[in-house]
């Protein structure tokens, strides 16, 4: 009777671990639920800025990727993020990686962006959050702080289908092997930090060494 009690006790302990449904979308950047270091990224689809649907898995199968996922175009900071990781891109390349970069913006927005034309980094579209909520990370925009974006720069944030309120992801970064496992991520709901190139080159060293 004791053995039975013990195991309907950490069923109940375990369940709300199988129960967690990342897709759904949080209250707040706080309380977003990434996907963690040793765990599979999903099957997902996403757009070039040229429109092309590429599968993720298949992407992340040709190479060791590092995946950052950024606000959008019209973010001041995402874009100082892009832009630092320029300067060490070949260190990642010299060991074998490839460097995506996904946002909610529309291929055509994608298209917007430009960097020097030896700029490798894949630029990747996911306009119905599929992939922002597979990750855990996507967050609603508190309604007094969305009526001052879109005051900024209008309709161009996202949005689920039927709703008005504006989703964004949390930005985070990712160190992937070829079988699409975590093995390195940083999230950070503060907007405004993030990561250091130069430790997701020592992160991606490493894991290409475990």
């Amino acid at each position: 009777m004791l053995i039975r009690r013990l195991a309907l006790v950490l069923v109940l302990i375990a369940s709300p671990l199988y129960a967690l449904d990342r897709s759904q979308v949080a209250d707040s950047p706080e309380n977003v639920t990434p996907l963690l270091n040793g765990q599979q990224i999903p099957d997902i689809t996403l757009k070039t800025a040229q429109g092309e649907a590429v599968n993720l898995r298949e992407l992340v199968a040709s190479k060791p990727t590092v995946i950052l996922f950024y606000r959008g175009g019209w973010c001041p900071y995402c874009n100082a993020q892009l832009a630092g990781f320029q300067p060490v891109e070949k260190q990642f390349t010299a060991l074998g990686y490839q460097i995506l970069a996904v946002s909610p913006d529309s291929p055509e927005r994608l298209n917007e962006q430009k960097f020097d034309t030896d700029y490798q980094v894949k630029l990747l579209s996911d306009p119905n959050l599929e992939a922002i909520r597979a990750f855990g990370l996507a967050f609603y925009l508190p309604d007094d702080v969305a009526a001052k974006y879109r005051e900024w720069k209008g309709n161009t944030f996202p949005t689920l289908p039927g709703s008005d309120r504006i989703v964004l992801p949390v930005p985070a970064a990712y160190v992937l092997d070829k079988d699409g496992m975590i093995q390195f991520q940083y999230v950070n709901p503060n907007y405004k930090v993030r990561v250091d190139p130069q430790l997701m080159y020592y992160a991606a060293k490493l894991a290409i060494k475990s």
